[in-house]
């Protein structure tokens, strides 16, 4: 099942909407219509609206006199847009993450020049997925993964132990690198209140380099 967004950046799409909906009846053939307005973060009546207009298309057909007893089915037709559709949605979803592990590649390949070798990963979560595949793209080596997140202490992320941050001064790394952009600050305090100054911390957005770069264009 494909899982709806809104962000900023990534609005959905008519023909993602479409793609969502077509997923879950594929999935869920017996939802109802409510159901699948919920799952697809969309109302009722725009749900209503897709639906008259994928049978209309012939992609779905619809069964039931009631509400409970409705059913949804893809037809033949329905099967081949549902797949051709996702095959589309998974080139640019790629397309999105290769960008992004460029972009970290390039941030990991300026830290390295200042002598920075082994590194702990704060945060076991999606982005940090990202940099593990970004790593190996560099002279940097993980020797340790921390999450403040009790819940997946204890538990192996890409072959390696998740320990508490604590655990950040017995690995003894070069530095600490957080995998987050939403939680860089309260990481960064977290760091600082656990082992001062004594560690460098790293950070996935140049922010400095970001600043100097802007203000540049402005005085041109």
């Amino acid at each position: 099942m494909i899982i709806p967004y809104n962000t900023t950046y990534f609005s959905p799409s008519k023909v993602y909407r479409r793609l969502s909906i077509l997923m879950l009846i594929k999935d869920m053939p017996h939802s109802s219509q409510h159901l699948i307005a919920q799952k697809s973060h969309l109302s009722s009546s725009m749900v209503n609206i897709y639906i008259k207009e994928l049978k209309q298309a012939g992609l779905i057909t619809v069964s039931g006199k009631t509400n409970r007893t409705t059913e949804y089915h893809l037809t033949q037709k329905g099967q081949k847009k549902l797949f051709q559709d996702f095959i589309s949605f998974s080139s640019e979803a790629v397309q999105i993450y290769a960008s992004v592990k460029r972009e970290i590649i390039r941030l990991l390949k300026r830290y390295e020049t200042n002598g920075i070798r082994t590194v702990v990963l704060y945060g076991a979560s999606d982005t940090a997925e990202v940099v593990v595949s970004a790593i190996p793209h560099t002279r940097l080596v993980v020797i340790g993964i921390v999450d403040g997140d009790p819940s997946k202490q204890g538990h192996i992320f890409n072959g390696t132990l998740i320990q508490a941050p604590e655990a950040i001064s017995q690995i003894d790394p070069d530095a600490v690198l957080i995998t987050s952009f939403a939680r860089q600050d309260e990481i960064y305090n977290n760091i600082e209140s656990i082992l001062g100054e004594d560690i460098e911390v790293l950070t996935l957005t140049d922010l400095q380099q970001l600043q100097q770069t802007t203000l540049s264009e402005v005085v041109r």
